[in-house]
């Protein structure tokens, strides 16, 4: 037991004279499998709740029932949401089977939070240009490669300076969600900010070679198969964080990217300060894009393939928000 209360300790570099703890064991299980860091995080998190909640009972002795039980909770008691319901059983399915080898049985009947129907938040282009007006720097440009091309702020974030191809106006996305790449447009309005901007990075990342760092958070094994790319300009981060990340798990000391909660923040602040009362996020921006496309119109196979979806029917939810009223219906009052 006492094992087992130690292993909910969040420690990323466990002693190697000691097994490693249960948690370890789950990130060491998601990143061999090259799930993205949020969701690792989600599931460290997930698997952590679920053993507090069972009174940090050792994960060996529970099964179904218990699993049954901490899903209907999370329903009833926190009034969560159908996505973040599945999440946390994703989470306890991946912890019983990828990560302890137990095979436990059908789970039994569980209260299902309820999945809501909610449309997306879309900006008009007036409010978009207010948002970017009261923006600066690279909060600014970021923004405007959101809503220029569609990408996910994670997608945006994890960029790489080979991933910008100006000569084909487009951008690449490297392992988007659902570990597909795809390409889509790089907005012209944003190139000459992305040149000056790159232009500044280079001279960060010299700056960082010559005191000894300039190296960049490879992905998978690279690192390994080419030692030296890590320190290349192509492979630098196009929006890289302010300071030089030391995390053990990052292994040397690297620049990573720039954090999500700076244009999340920066987003929220500017839309307060521009008057705009709907729910603004980043994730607004990739609403709105695909919903001027449509209204533009461009095909929806086209936008399909430029946001990455699986199924046109969830490319086919914009059209529910165009320009045109609720479902494109003209309302009799305006024909009086």
């Amino acid at each position: 037991m006492a094992e087992h209360l130690a292993s909910l300790n969040d420690s990323h570099a466990p002693d190697s004279a000691s097994p490693p703890k249960l948690l370890d064991r789950v990130r060491t299980a998601v990143r061999v499998r090259h799930y993205s860091r949020r969701t690792e995080q989600a599931y460290v998190d997930w698997i952590r709740r679920f053993i507090l909640f069972h009174k940090k009972r050792h994960t060996s002795t529970m099964g179904a029932a218990e699993v049954s039980a901490f899903l209907a909770w999370l329903a009833v008691e926190r009034r969560v949401s159908a996505s973040t319901q599945n999440q946390a059983l994703s989470a306890l399915l991946f912890l019983y089977k990828a990560v302890l080898a137990i095979e436990i049985a059908a789970i039994p009947p569980v209260v299902r939070a309820r999945t809501p129907e909610r449309l997306p938040v879309v900006l008009s282009r007036e409010e978009i240009g207010a948002i970017l007006k009261r923006l600066t720097g690279t909060e600014r440009l970021i923004v405007m490669v959101l809503y220029g091309s569609g990408v996910r702020l994670e997608e945006c974030l994890g960029l790489r300076v080979k991933d910008l191809d100006f000569d084909r106006h487009q951008i690449i996305v490297r392992q988007g969600k659902g570990q597909k790449d795809r390409a889509t447009m790089l907005p012209a309005a944003a190139r000459e900010g992305l040149t000056r901007h790159l232009a500044d990075v280079r001279r960060l990342h010299e700056r960082d070679l010559a005191r000894g760092f300039g190296r960049v958070v490879l992905p998978f094994a690279l690192d390994r198969k080419l030692p030296n790319a890590a320190t290349e300009w192509r492979w630098q981060f196009v929006f890289p964080a302010a300071g030089i990340c030391r995390a053990p798990r990052f292994g040397p000391p690297s620049r990573y990217q720039l954090h999500e909660s700076v244009v999340q923040k920066a987003v929220a602040e500017a839309a307060r300060l521009a008057r705009i009362t709907k729910r603004v996020s980043p994730h607004a921006m990739r609403h709105s894009f695909a919903t001027h496309l449509l209204e533009d119109g461009y095909d929806i196979r086209t936008v399909q393939e430029l946001l990455g979806h699986r199924d046109v029917k969830t490319t086919m939810t914009y059209l529910h928000v165009m320009n045109r009223g609720a479902l494109g219906v003209k309302s009799p009052m305006d024909r009086l």
